[in-house]
């Protein structure tokens, strides 16, 4: 039993709701000169990865999390315009937030692009008539996390043992409909890029064979405690960013990208066009993508993912570097896809999808 991960990945959830709560309550006041207010993932919030920049800088870094860029957008209509800063947010969003004229043009030349992975630098997401709006700063996958003392780790080379019925009452599933469903896409040999209502069927029907095995669909701290504690020894929909972590605590804790590949995440970060204070926002983006915010915020105590910066390798222990998977990241990104960005229609129809699923 891996109570020390277990403990871990409750605190973790406990300090992030008690943080969020906190500012929350705020009154959106007018800032003070010291102060810089981010709209952020919950990887922002240890303090091992903010108070560097606070202490060089003297100022205080007021973060407010949230899950989901609808939830990030219905925040920012609720604000005044000038009240946020800086905002992380997923990579393939970022169009949304150019077309609703949100971002700030960076300065290119002062910021690591070079630096950046070819393939986590998504021009097409990230740059509009030659400005740079956002830049990525942390990337991983939606794959099969699993407990290797407890499963073939063979096995878990194929996705189809998934929809077997091998590991039985066994399984746990991520509840996020994007990421689960453009896996099994993947397994079923299509591109989550060209994704219609015609594929559905298919997905549909795997999903549910999926869930006839499964013993929880949870969110995320749930799904990871479950496998952390060894309630149960698979997680679809799991990666880096459950197992990594914990795995100092219980190496038996693995990941891994099937054959079929999995669906490739990753989660930017840029500058309000309103913000008061762009130079100071645009600091604290140079901050998180140098190697040294880089490599904290890759080993967040929230969760663990691989820095979108290569550099970072300098900063990060052969041991973070391995649970990450360093050394393979050319073949995972290879053998990967983003998540799927279906349409407004074709969003409900997969919703919907899900729903049934979680009803099943």
């Amino acid at each position: 039993m891996i109570t020390t991960g277990k403990h871990r990945v409750l605190k973790t959830a406990v300090a992030a709701a008690a943080l969020a709560t906190a500012f929350t309550a705020m009154p959106m006041t007018a800032k003070a000169a010291d102060e810089l207010n981010a709209l952020v993932w919950c990887d922002h919030t240890d303090p091992d990865l903010i108070t560097p920049f606070e202490e060089k800088f003297n100022v205080k870094v007021n973060l407010k999390e949230y899950e989901g860029t609808g939830a990030a957008l219905a925040i920012i209509e609720q604000s005044r315009p000038g009240d946020w800063d800086v905002f992380v947010i997923d990579g393939v969003d970022v169009p949304r937030a150019i077309d609703a004229d949100l971002l700030a043009p960076l300065p290119a030349d002062q910021l690591p692009m070079d630096d950046i992975f070819p393939a986590l630098r998504m021009e097409d997401n990230h740059m509009r008539d030659g400005n740079v709006y956002a830049v990525s700063e942390k990337f991983g996958y939606n794959t099969v996390s699993f407990n290797k003392s407890k499963v073939d780790p063979e096995d878990m080379k194929d996705m189809s043992v998934l929809w077997s019925d091998k590991y039985k009452g066994r399984i746990a599933v991520y509840d996020y409909y994007l990421p689960v469903m453009g896996m099994v896409a993947m397994g079923l040999g299509k591109s989550t890029s060209d994704l219609s209502s015609d594929d559905l069927p298919a997905i549909k029907d795997t999903l549910f064979k999926i869930k006839d095995n499964a013993k929880l669909v949870g969110e995320v701290v749930s799904s990871q405690t479950a496998i952390a504690t060894g309630e149960v020894d698979i997680l679809v929909g799991g990666g880096e960013w459950v197992t990594a972590g914990l795995s100092a605590d219980n190496p038996d804790l693995d990941w891994i990208l099937p054959e079929q590949g999995g669906v490739r995440w990753s989660q930017s970060i840029g500058v309000f066009k309103d913000s008061e204070r762009k130079d100071l926002a645009v600091e604290f983006v140079k901050y998180i993508l140098s190697p040294e915010g880089q490599a904290r915020l890759a080993t967040s105590s929230c969760y663990w993912a691989m820095p979108a910066n290569s550099k970072a390798e300098t900063q990060l222990t052969e041991a973070q570097k391995t649970a990450l998977r360093w050394e393979d990241q050319e073949g995972y990104i290879a053998n990967s896809q983003l998540y799927p960005a279906p349409d407004a229609a074709l969003d409900a129809e997969m919703q919907d999808v899900w729903t049934e699923f979680l009803q099943r």
